[in-house]
């Protein structure tokens, strides 16, 4: 049977192992897709770069554009990341009808609305399970398991690095810098880590995941985003204590009246207890919260050349059936349009730490200050004496905008020194 001719923007970490699975698993996809698959050319920056990958050296070019446009290619595939010229090149594939598959989390946050644009009008298709989670499969059961479904929730971990760094604070007692430049070393940080530690890359992946969840576009600039560079030693063993664990959490959540859901990443105490507290190292976890399905719980590599290679083979599997039958896969879902409210509005705990004056009546002020701001207190506990004395507080649910209120009230109490932390608490209700 004549070959789906594919080509490959981008040779790096994982279009390389794409390249070792095409060439070892050849047999099995040609079987699965119902015909071989042949690697038409590969884009990359220069040419003539020391390549561990078995390619014929003809088939490497830096004109991707050109690639892109050749008649003879079916399925183009890009893992060159970024906005541009990824996005120019994604475009041009669509518009000729070719079937585009993409791990350019980015880009689809950023503008994925352009791209499931040039695919519906070119009639092509757009898969993108590589872009979240790795090698975990996620995205399609929320774009197709669960399309008969109502997602109510989805809680995750969905960056490795933060989650490696956090773990062995809360495992070894190490600083945060200690902990990342541990992960730089073994590879999982990168020499600048601000995407994966500043909540960028989080941020991105919760953007997708809510645009499907929804059933609505969201922008990564509705994302509220904080990272976990202020996260201290100290702060991990206070929620150890408590036993809690500290995670950078994506969460996508509807509005009790449905009507809107909020997107947020940020750092957040989870009971020991909860699934995702258990997730270790650089691994990913998704809990996912549905009406009728109940709770479900995605785990796995999140990264990695050879576990994201293993999704977007994955994808490629599926374009190239649906090209062999005439059909595609499911176009964007954008019906129910919902807002996505500011996370002000958003309903949370806290976690307050409040360096204090060991005097009488600090408490009822403190109190006050809290019921001023409708926000009630869960419970409450004093540590240390004299020079060392802490207020340790944990709210009932509030506005986010009331905590911050409350917070902001804090620092102006003659008798509270300082807010020495704030942690949302999350996943015990």
């Amino acid at each position: 049977m004549k070959p789906l001719k594919v080509a490959l923007l981008g040779c790096g970490v994982v279009g390389s192992q794409v390249i070792r699975l095409m060439h070892e698993q050849a047999g099995d996809l040609a079987a699965r897709v119902g015909a071989p698959l042949e690697l038409a050319g590969v884009a990359v920056r220069r040419l003539g770069r020391k390549r561990d990958v078995d390619v014929a050296p003809e088939l490497f070019t830096t004109d991707a554009e050109s690639l892109v446009a050749r008649d003879d290619v079916d399925i183009v595939v890009e893992v060159i990341g970024g906005i541009e010229p990824a996005r120019t090149l994604i475009v041009s594939a669509l518009s000729r009808g070719k079937s585009v598959v993409t791990a350019n989390k980015a880009l689809l946050a950023e503008d994925g609305a352009t791209l499931h644009e040039a695919a519906r009008k070119g009639n092509g298709d757009l898969y993108f399970e590589a872009s979240v989670a790795g090698a975990i499969p996620l995205l399609r059961p929320l774009r197709e398991s669960l399309a008969g479904d109502h997602v109510k929730r989805v809680l995750g971990i969905v960056n490795g690095t933060t989650n490696y760094i956090l773990d062995k604070m809360d495992s070894t007692g190490a600083s945060f810098t200690d902990a990342l430049e541990e992960a730089q070393t073994l590879g999982y940080a990168e020499a600048d880590p601000t995407a994966d530690v500043e909540g960028f890359d989080a941020a991105a992946k919760a953007a997708i995941l809510a645009s499907l969840a929804f059933h609505s576009r969201v922008p990564a600039a509705a994302v509220h985003r904080e990272g976990i560079t202020e996260i201290t030693a100290t702060d991990v063993a206070s929620a150890k204590a408590m036993g809690y664990v500290i995670k950078l959490l994506a969460i996508c959540a509807r509005s009790d009246d449905g009507r809107s859901f909020g997107v947020r990443v940020h750092p957040a105490m989870i009971p020991r207890t909860h699934p995702l507290a258990g997730v270790r190292e650089a691994y990913n976890a998704v809990f996912v919260e549905a009406e009728s399905a109940g709770q479900l719980m995605f785990y796995g590599k999140g990264a990695g050349g050879a576990p994201t290679a293993s999704a977007v083979l994955g994808d490629i599997v599926a374009v190239g059936r649906n090209r062999l039958a005439g059909t595609h896969g499911p176009e964007e879902s954008t019906y129910a349009d919902l807002a996505v409210h500011p996370m002000g509005e958003t309903v949370t705990r806290c976690h307050v730490a409040l360096d204090v004056a060991d005097k009488p009546g600090v408490l009822a002020r403190v109190a006050e200050l809290f019921a001023k701001h409708d926000v009630s207190i869960q419970t409450v506990r004093q540590e240390g004496h004299g020079d060392d004395a802490q207020l340790v507080i944990v709210t009932h649910r509030a506005t986010d905008a009331a905590l911050s209120a409350t917070m902001e009230g804090l620092r102006e109490l003659d008798s509270v020194r300082a807010v020495a932390s704030v942690m949302r608490v999350e996943g015990d209700d």
